[in-house]
């Protein structure tokens, strides 16, 4: 195997198709995310087959979730899952005998990159925001104009 991860003990392969069943996307988009950055260079087999772990399943999962529920890009979606590795990297080697300026750089940087994915969801939420009043506007304006037309509407005579 030419590995350009090492899998864990525990670690179940898939390859390409079986990741994209359990995914629901297909065969090319795990490639692109791949070419993208989004997801690392799989394990690959002696003949060249891409062999995806449980935690590329996860990333997938997670990729699809920020693309639907905030509507982020593919490059917004990078930084998210790249803050989440480093945030992970931090958590993983952290050692109580670090230096204490050591400890406050690490939590600095935690902070960083936990602001940036603050700062990316915020901008979609005051899209969204806007977007949102913009739309309750027109529907008042819809309910002003139907209040007006049915006033208009009772005061035409009977007979007339």
């Amino acid at each position: 195997m030419n590995d350009a991860r090492k899998p864990g003990r525990e670690d179940t392969l898939l390859q390409i198709g079986e990741v994209a069943d359990r995914t629901g996307v297909t065969q090319r988009t795990l490639r692109f995310y791949e070419e993208r950055g989004l997801l690392k260079p799989p394990t690959r087999m002696d003949g060249g087959f891409r062999l995806y772990s449980e935690d590329d399943v996860l990333r997938v999962e997670q990729i699809k979730r920020l693309q639907s529920l905030l509507g982020l890009t593919l490059a917004e979606i990078k930084e998210m899952v790249e803050a989440e590795e480093v945030k992970e990297e931090l958590r993983a080697t952290y050692r109580p005998d670090l230096e204490v300026a050591e400890r406050i750089a690490r939590v600095n940087r935690r902070i960083e990159v936990t602001t940036r994915q603050i700062d990316i969801i915020s901008a979609k939420v005051a899209a969204m925001e806007e977007m949102q009043k913009d739309l309750r506007e027109r529907l008042e304006r819809s309910h002003n104009t139907l209040a007006d037309l049915e006033k208009q509407a009772n005061e035409v005579p009977s007979g007339a």
